[in-house]
């Protein structure tokens, strides 16, 4: 079993944000660091691209004693699939570098889920729909079906995320979802992920709180500071619900309106 962790430097609203500080490490090495806490027994990829800027991806790879693949800028579902074909991966886990505060428990209830089907499901994830704080991203599924979406994809969106030829064609394929175990649905009121500045700075004071106590902290304990200061929620609550489907509303058969927003217009 292989997670694949996508990351770039080229980010277009906040460059290079994988790399930024937290309390003496970066935000990759944080993520794959709560990556490694879960209970299943994975390898742990990062997929950068070829471009030169992305040098520094694969020495801080190397650096965290992490494998690193390297493939196309753009072309995500191509660098996915490269990426599990190299390590001999039979199932797949994709979570992109975004999701720095991903709970690991989140990425075992998953996990379990998928391996307790008494048929293996192709797809599962936590995300269609989402219910978790965006931010807690899973999504795994067989090497074959990954192959099949690979094989098959050619619109540029379903190149560039990787698996919506999955999830958009749930005919063709045997697709799972978990929903939060709270019966809670947060996924467009919290906002635990980063693609702007005001995101960085909400996680950096998350990090800064809860780390120091306890670096295996919870999507709860995250839960449970934002109860205790507010103050912190709303350094990025402007954002909260904005995420990458409401750039392709036309195109996507299963996403609804009400599962985005438009991002905030910069002052």
């Amino acid at each position: 079993m292989v997670i694949i962790v996508q990351a770039r430097m080229a980010s277009t609203r906040l460059p290079g944000k994988v790399m930024l500080p937290v309390l003496g490490k970066t935000i990759l090495a944080m993520m794959i660091e709560r990556l490694q806490m879960i209970q299943h027994k994975a390898t742990v990829v990062i997929a950068t691209s070829v471009n030169p800027e992305d040098d520094i991806i694969e020495q801080e790879a190397h650096s965290l004693n992490i494998l690193c693949y390297r493939g196309d800028q753009n072309n995500l579902l191509d660098r996915h699939y490269q990426a599990a074909l190299q390590h001999n991966a039979d199932v797949v886990l994709k979570i992109p570098s975004d999701c720095p505060l991903i709970d690991p428990q989140a990425i075992d209830r998953v996990l379990t889920y998928f391996f307790d089907q008494t048929v293996t499901p192709d797809y599962v994830s936590n995300l269609h729909p989402a219910t978790w704080p965006d931010g807690n991203d899973v999504e795994i599924m067989t090497m074959a079906c990954l192959k099949q979406a690979w094989e098959n994809a050619e619109k540029n969106l379903e190149l560039e995320h990787t698996t919506p030829y999955i999830w958009e064609n749930p005919q063709l394929f045997n697709i799972g979802n978990v929903t939060w175990e709270t019966g809670l649905d947060y996924s467009m009121s919290h906002r635990f992920t980063i693609d702007y500045q005001e995101d960085y700075l909400f996680i950096k004071r998350v990090f800064e709180e809860l780390y120091p106590i306890n670096k295996n902290f919870s999507c709860d304990d995250i839960l449970d500071l934002l109860e205790r200061k507010p103050q912190i929620y709303q350094i990025n609550a402007g954002y909260a619900g904005v995420n990458w489907y409401r750039n392709h509303l036309n195109e996507l058969k299963t996403i609804q309106p009400e599962q985005t927003k438009q991002a905030p217009v910069s002052q």
